[in-house]
């Protein structure tokens, strides 16, 4: 029975540089148990940098558990992060909106509990996310100024007006308003200060044309594009340097 119980403990905690494993948020914002992913660098998590990966809608924290992920984590050595895959329901759209307050879940709660969990470096904390996870990871970034030392958006869902926009992604127009990032932007191209932002899309996406409208507008915003659509065929081959990128702003982020 003992021997059960340590395993148990050593699956719920995972033990560095392998497959994903998972904790729970009891989210009062939300007001729902969530389940998150992580994946742990090899080695003690103790004074560790934290990146939270957001996922794509209807796709689940999991959905980013791919093996090239993994293996950029374990790649990265001593310089690697906790990655947390956080839990962004359906299609919440990591935002603050009448079913939950879930870009307030993510810097309230997750980011809390997981430095708990890891005894992670709290200072040191980067988010990024795909399609619908990249303009959650945009969004709470630029409402959150100064919390992150990095910020990317791969493929990020993004959208001119409000009537662009699929059902469920915003509430109605005025929650639109409240999170139009590229009109934000285009208001103050300085709106992420120090952080470091990261932007790619494949040219066959249907968000090229507006997420590079958004690299040009934030000041000293790198953009990155190439061959490929909105998909893991473009995502997976890009996560070594995605993971890179994370590791290298955090090293130097103080």
């Amino acid at each position: 029975m003992k021997r059960l119980a340590v395993l148990a403990l050593l699956l719920l905690a995972g033990c560095g540089g392998g497959a994903p494993s998972h904790f729970t948020v009891k989210s009062r914002l939300v007001g729902r148990d969530l389940t998150q992913g992580v994946v742990l660098p090899p080695g003690n998590t103790n004074g560790r940098p934290l990146l939270l990966l957001l996922h794509g809608r209807s796709a689940g924290p999991d959905s980013l558990a791919s093996d090239a992920l993994i293996k950029a984590v374990k790649s990265l050595g001593s310089r690697a992060p906790i990655v947390v895959l956080v839990n962004g329901g359906d299609h919440s759209y990591f935002h603050d909106r009448a079913d939950g307050r879930w870009g307030s879940y993510v810097l309230r709660e997750v980011i809390p509990a997981a430095i708990a969990r890891f005894h992670a470096d709290g200072r040191r904390v980067a988010i990024g996310g795909i399609s619908m996870g990249g303009f959650g990871a945009l969004d709470i970034a630029r409402l959150a100024p100064g919390r992150f030392c990095a910020v990317g958006g791969h493929s990020a869902a993004m959208w001119r007006t409000g009537g662009e926009t699929p059902a469920g992604a915003f509430d109605n127009a005025e929650d639109f308003a409240r999170h139009d990032v590229l009109g934000a932007a285009r208001r103050n191209p300085n709106l992420y200060g120090r952080t470091r932002v990261w932007i790619d899309v494949g040219e066959a996406d249907p968000f090229h044309s507006a997420d590079i409208e958004l690299a040009h507008l934030i000041r000293g915003a790198i953009l990155h594009v190439g061959p490929g659509g909105h998909d893991t065929s473009y995502w997976w081959p890009h996560m070594a340097d995605y993971l890179a990128f994370y590791a290298d702003a955090l090293a130097s982020c103080r």
